[in-house]
């Protein structure tokens, strides 16, 4: 049968639709709530969809990651504060605008072009992960073993600017990674007699503590208790025919650039909010407008951040590379399901893209309805004290962390990395790096020892795809470290010119 065709039988399983419409309702509301990630929703739903089947459990999952960037607008726009990074950008001229009373026409724009970005993005999805994954499933060991490499130094390329702490949070990563038994003998390393790491650390209960757990301890030791004053006079809500014309070029300009950032692994949303925001500026009749409440600001951004989901899940289903931080959760969620994404999950389960491209789509245009309903009382919950929505979060990581395996030791390794991945947090360290280490340490080594076995280390320095894939690595490492220590030295001198220049008065008057 053709694989569209069963791919998006499986949608029309009402239990599968019920699940669109849990993720739906529980992304929105993740959204809403500023400190709480998508990550952090979505690596605590899985533990609770690990008992599913694939198909539901994806529709839970994947519609978490599509409505928290819908959601996640409404505290950056009414408050001026990103319910999660993606949505970093929105405040340029979110905030503005509903600053002027129009904060109905921003959240109605905001909508619309996330769902344009979205769909944006999932034709990449559609029409690009499987003729990718027929590429690389010419890949041997060697160019396997340099296409972890590229992902593993991309995350650490994007780690705030912090390329030595991601580097060697990068190295923690693959260190954890190697406890459990050996991708080829099969005998254990590192386990200490106890039986439960003989599979390796718990990756769930490690993601739910790193991302879930290490998130409210830091915002309960920072005191994180603001009052939110959120905008509450909306105005209008529809755009009139002036600002739906202005809204046409940013819509081309955010696709365009969300869905070539969203295809680099780990660059994700908020990366693209803010270089979209850029190139429309540039782009704009008006660009003196932006940062005061620029509707063309305000497109361009939320179609960008929108437009990298799709382009995302391509690169991790058709590479088994996490495209950012949520792309990394489910991909722990798909092997415990006996689903390895890679190259040769097309050739398994062809229709599996056109299920996940499905279920996103549906979950893009329910979200957009949820959003255009002018429910006044999300102000409300932004003024609920984060207190209650700390507990919440602690009892739902205990009982979801216990619930994958039945295991109290899986609940001490939660709160274990919670404790770790508050250390990291309150010392600069990402824990992106980590997590992709975790999950891509053992495909790492199985590749090279692989490699090496077949015809040592002249198999990888021979083979023109690994050693392209290596050096734009090495160069995703270096160029940015090297960018950094050029701007230091010129704001250095700049700065000694100036206080040159500064000097120059009180020597004459001294002369």
């Amino acid at each position: 049968m053709n694989p569209v065709t069963v791919g998006l039988e499986q949608l029309a399983d009402p239990f599968v639709l019920l699940c669109i419409l849990i993720g739906a309702l529980v992304g929105m509301l993740v959204g809403a709530f500023p400190g709480v990630t998508a990550t952090m929703a979505v690596a605590l739903a899985s533990s609770f969809t690990l008992t599913m089947d694939p198909v539901p459990g994806l529709a839970v999952l994947l519609t978490i990651y599509v409505s928290a960037n819908f959601g996640d607008r409404v505290p950056a726009i009414l408050v001026n504060t990103p319910g999660t990074p993606a949505s970093i950008a929105t405040t340029f001229d979110g905030y503005p605008m509903a600053k002027k009373g129009l904060a109905g026409v921003a959240l109605t724009t905001s909508a619309f072009a996330s769902a344009i970005g979205t769909f944006a993005g999932l034709l990449l999805l559609v029409f690009a992960a499987i003729p990718l994954s027929k590429i690389a499933l010419q890949f041997g060991p060697a160019e396997m073993f340099a296409l972890v490499v590229f992902g593993l130094t991309m995350m650490v390329g994007v780690s705030g600017g912090k390329i030595g702490k991601g580097l060697i949070a990068g190295a923690i990563g693959l260190a954890l990674a190697v406890i459990g038994r050996d991708p080829i003998t099969g005998t254990e390393r590192f386990t200490f007699g106890i039986l439960e790491l003989s599979d390796g650390i718990p990756f769930i209960a490690a993601i739910i503590g790193l991302f879930g757990v290490a998130d409210v301890l830091d915002q309960m030791l920072s005191h994180r208790a603001e009052k939110y004053t959120p905008i509450t006079q909306f105005g209008r809500w529809w755009p009139n025919r002036a600002e739906l014309r202005q809204m046409v070029r940013p819509l081309f300009v955010g696709s365009g650039v969300g869905a070539v950032v969203g295809a680099v692994p780990a660059a994700g949303g908020d990366i693209a909010g803010i270089m979209s925001w850029a190139a429309a500026k540039k782009a704009s009749k008006h660009p003196e407008e932006f940062g005061k409440g620029s509707i063309e600001g305000l497109t361009a951004t939320d179609t960008a951040s929108n437009a990298t989901l799709g382009p995302s899940v391509t690169t991790t289903l058709a590479l088994g590379i996490p495209g950012d931080s949520v792309m990394a959760v489910l991909i722990g969620s798909l092997i415990i399901w006996g689903i390895q994404p890679g190259p040769a999950l097309f050739t398994n389960r062809p229709d599996l893209v056109y299920t996940i491209a499905g279920i996103m789509v549906v979950a893009t245009v329910l979200t957009l309805v949820l959003s255009l309903v002018r429910l006044r009382g999300v102000t409300k919950l932004l003024e609920l004290k984060p207190a209650f929505l700390w507990t919440v979060i602690i009892v739902f990581c205990m009982v979801g962390t216990f619930a994958v395996n039945n295991s109290v030791f899986d609940v001490g390794v939660m709160l274990l990395f919670g404790l770790v991945g508050l250390v990291l947090r309150r010392t600069g360290f990402p824990a992106g790096p980590v997590v992709l280490g975790l999950i891509l340490g053992k495909l790492a080594e199985g590749n090279l020892r692989r490699a090496l076995e077949i015809g040592g280390i002249e198999n990888i320095l021979t083979s023109p795809i690994a050693v392209t894939t290596l050096i734009i690595s090495a160069a995703a490492i270096t160029l940015p470290a090297l960018f950094a220590r050029v701007k230091r030295r010129k704001l250095a001198r700049l700065n000694t010119a100036q206080q040159a220049t500064t000097s120059l008065p009180t020597d004459s008057l001294r002369k």
